[in-house]
């Protein structure tokens, strides 16, 4: 996917990867500086919120228990109008920096990113600098874990595919790492540098340090 990388000029950073990998955690730090940040999760939850309100669901918490497990009845249904406000919200975003080319923006994007369609993602590509977070093997065996005991709003697309007499929180065990696999290569592939999660535990890293590693990341990788 050929596009400049938006690193020079207004800062716009979005950051992509699974949840639970820090995309939050980097916002949030990124936007003490005084940049403006959206967080994709609450504007979606936002959206929603009328649908959320009939069960009195609240919070992103409320958002995955308002879609419900993977195999109940009303799970496809809401996985749809999750991601079709998923769309508007990326959409509405892309919009305000197409109009103002010197605004400066950290989106913090939601795991299904990835989903909203490829004309979306060139012109996200077009507008932003996109970072992937990216988890090791035993970072990603703990997102399971998380998933299984805290659940955030996952958008399966098809890869929960149960087996006979299997527990759904079987094929939730067993069908989740393909998942992730699945969605690593998207990630990559859409992304204008990755960084491993694991070199960015340190806790002396601040906004600034994170904002090197990306610029030596992209440099290096337009030397290879």
């Amino acid at each position: 996917m050929p596009a400049e990388v938006r690193i020079a000029g207004p800062l716009r950073i979005a950051l992509i990867g699974m949840s639970g990998t820090g995309k939050t955690f980097w916002k949030k730090k990124l936007a003490e500086s005084g940049v403006p940040a959206i967080s994709c999760d609450d504007h979606i939850e936002q959206k929603l919120a009328p649908r959320l309100a009939v069960g009195a669901y609240v919070g992103i918490s409320g958002v995955a228990a308002w879609m419900g497990w993977p195999d109940s009845p009303t799970y496809a249904e809401r996985e749809a109008e999750y991601l079709a406000e998923e769309v508007h919200t990326l959409d509405e975003a892309l919009v305000q920096l197409e109009r103002q080319p010197e605004k400066a923006l950290v989106l913090d994007t939601t795991g299904s990113v990835i989903y909203t369609g490829n004309h979306l993602l060139m012109r996200l590509r077009r507008q932003m600098t996109i970072v992937y977070l990216a988890a090791s093997a035993e970072e990603l065996q703990v997102l399971v874990e998380r998933y299984l005991h805290d659940p955030k709003p996952v958008l399966w697309r098809g890869a929960f595919q149960p087996k006979p007499g299997e527990a759904p929180r079987e094929t939730v065990t067993r069908c989740y790492p393909a998942l992730i696999e699945a969605r690593r290569r998207s990630y990559e592939a859409l992304a204008h540098c990755t960084l491993p999660v694991s070199a960015l535990r340190d806790t002396a890293l601040d906004a600034e340090a994170f904002l090197t590693m990306v610029r030596t990341k992209i440099a290096s990788s337009r030397l290879g």
